[in-house]
């Protein structure tokens, strides 16, 4: 059977994701603003380093819990106006971090665009999924998740310079401009996708069915891989820069193109991880994942020798947070690509970074900087043990894990993904 000309010329992966990714490196540049204009946001709001600190956690808490109740709300709009309306409420809410007066105010504006943020991502990969054809998810969510690959590339630098040169202020009225320019272009690009959203056998995106779905074993066991898998990650990456300084003797000037690396060796493993993730989904989350743990180990036995602290740190840049295409796809199968469902998959992603920084910062001051690298190794062998019950299913039955199609009144392709 031949291909016809016209579905030729049709990309892959169409323009539309790819103007999503630039609203997520919006987010994601938003979001990492603060860490680096701690110093300054300190002596301007008048408060200490912790209490900054404070709104990062804050940003992320407001990811978790508040970005779901969002999406609910605006779940009876169509998806190119739900996501201009949450392009609305985060450009809202960085205006009023530029403009903050007080350490009050910009606490309140870091809760309003983190909800926005996490809608946001919702909206972005429940609509990614469903703008191409079912084989091609795993590399439009690549695509859109470039945006977050980028964001830690090119965003953090980006508003640390434009801080640091013009005051905290103008990072703040830098990402309100992305943001601008961001919901342009979803206006010009982005159109109501074709097909609808679908949870199981029902098409319609009802808030009461979305939520049912999320009762399922499987997709309950997708989300705490998820959990587990960028736990894992963050457990290292909020403290790369103290321990590649007092462990591994790097000077404070590598720290920044260490980090480079990192972000690129995170923007390599997400491409490749996109064009795996669709034709061998469980297979990509379990082999990536065991190759971080060796990263891992490696990285926390190997910190006093400087070349194979960085391989190690590479490795786990190209494994790591980069299995998101491949965790969205299994979400997608064992949940549908219902933005509720989606949006509460990007929470536990959330509470993967809360729960692999905060535990890290809890052992650091007991047992030293090398006890988040080995808490990120004990993180990667649970999420191998909740993925390794999905090779029983009929993925690898019916020639790779692919999904099979419905025999029953359950649609058996969301039921063991």
């Amino acid at each position: 059977m031949t291909s016809t000309p016209s579905s030729a010329r049709t990309p892959v992966v169409p323009i539309a994701v790819h103007v999503l990714a630039v609203g997520v490196f919006a987010m994601v540049t938003s979001e990492f603003v603060v860490a680096g204009l701690m110093p300054q946001l300190a002596e301007s709001l008048h408060t200490g380093i912790a209490q900054i600190g404070y709104l990062v956690t804050v940003f992320a808490a407001a990811m978790a819990l508040g970005g779901p109740l969002l999406v609910l709300a605006l779940l009876r709009i169509p998806p190119r106006t739900a996501i201009t309306v949450v392009f609305a409420i985060f450009f809202a809410g960085n205006l009023l971090a530029a403009l903050a007066p007080s350490y009050a105010v910009m606490l309140v504006a870091r809760v309003v665009t983190g909800i926005a943020a996490q809608a946001f991502f919702g909206l972005a990969v429940s609509l990614a999924l469903r703008l191409v054809g079912e084989q091609f998810r795993g590399r439009a969510v690549s695509v859109v998740m470039s945006g977050l690959m980028l964001g830690t590339l090119l965003g953090l630098p980006l508003a640390t310079f434009v801080g640091g040169r013009f005051g905290w202020q103008a990072a703040f009225w830098t990402v309100a401009a992305l943001t601008a320019v961001a919901a342009a272009l979803t206006l010009v690009f982005v159109r109501e996708p074709d097909r609808p959203a679908v949870t199981g056998n029902d098409p319609a995106p009802a808030p009461a069915t979305e939520l049912r779905a999320l009762r399922r074993p499987q997709l309950l066991l997708a989300l705490l891989s998820s959990t587990l898998i960028i736990g894992a990650t963050f457990s290292v990456f909020s403290f790369l820069a103290p321990v590649l300084t007092r462990l591994t003797g790097f000077g404070e000037g590598a720290i920044p193109v260490l980090l480079l690396a990192y972000g690129a060796a995170t923007v390599v493993g997400n491409a490749i991880v996109g064009r795996l993730a669709d034709r061998h989904t469980v297979a990509t989350l379990l082999i990536g994942t065991l190759l971080n743990i060796v990263f891992l180990a490696g990285f926390a036995v190997c910190t006093g020798s400087r070349p194979l602290a960085v391989l190690f740190m590479l490795g786990i840049g190209l494994v790591g947070v980069t299995m998101n295409p491949a965790m969205a796809v299994r979400v997608q199968r064992a949940g549908g690509t219902g933005v509720v469902v989606n949006t509460v998959h990007t929470s536990f992603i959330t509470l993967g970074v809360i729960v692999g920084s905060a535990l890290g910062s809890s052992l650091v001051p007991v047992f030293g900087l090398r006890a988040p690298l080995v808490l990120g190794v004990v993180l990667a062998v649970l999420a191998v043990a909740v993925i390794a019950p999905a090779l029983r299913s009929p993925y690898l039955r019916h020639g790779g894990d692919r999904p099979v199609p419905a025999a029953t009144g359950t649609d058996l392709r969301y039921a063991d993904a």
